[in-house]
Formats: structure tokens, C-alpha cells, sequence
């Protein structure tokens, strides 16, 4: 067995069906290794989500009222990460 065959598993599978792939989510194939992989959301919906196949949602009406004091007082603690600080003094300096 050639090395490169050993460590390139392969996988046969019938069939993969991804509905969808959002905000921070990837879908990795082959040999990969995700590091210091973040992720921070809020999600406000007033409706909820629908599930499965062939669905039907007609005359659908939803109210959210969202003020955002609560998520500033998420935010205390948070430093801004080194890229930024460095995309920001860049910036700082251009005239």
C-alpha cells in the first residue's frame, strides 16, 4: 500500500444531502485540520424554523421586538483579537 493511498481515506457513501450550510459551519472533506475555529452568533426569530421535505407555510405573520441592551452587556469582557488591531492601526496610519 503507497503512503499516499494511507493516508487519503476513501469513503463511499449512496448519498449526502445537505440542506445548508450557514454562519460558521463548513463542510470538510479530505484531510483537513480546523484550528483556533471560532464561532459567536445571536439568532432573533420570530417565526422558528420548518423542517423535512415538501412543506407548505402560507399566511404567516410574526412580530419581533429586539433591543439590543442585553447583548451589549455580552460584549464587557471581549478584546479585540490581534488581526483586527492590526487591519485598525493600519488603517490609522494612512493619511
Amino acid at each position: 500500500m503507497a503512503l499516499a493511498s494511507f493516508m487519503s481515506p476513501q469513503f463511499v457513501i449512496g448519498s449526502i444531502r445537505i440542506g445548508s450550510v450557514e454562519n460558521a459551519s463548513c463542510i470538510n472533506m479530505g484531510n483537513n485540520w480546523p484550528t483556533a475555529f471560532e464561532s459567536h452568533q445571536k439568532l432573533t426569530q420570530g417565526f422558528g424554523s420548518v423542517s423535512g421535505d415538501r412543506n407548505l407555510v402560507s399566511g404567516i405573520r410574526s412580530l419581533l421586538n429586539d433591543s439590543d441592551v442585553l447583548d451589549a452587556l455580552q460584549l464587557g469582557g471581549a478584546d479585540v483579537p490581534e488581526w483586527l488591531q492590526g487591519i485598525l492601526a493600519g488603517r490609522a496610519n494612512i493619511k
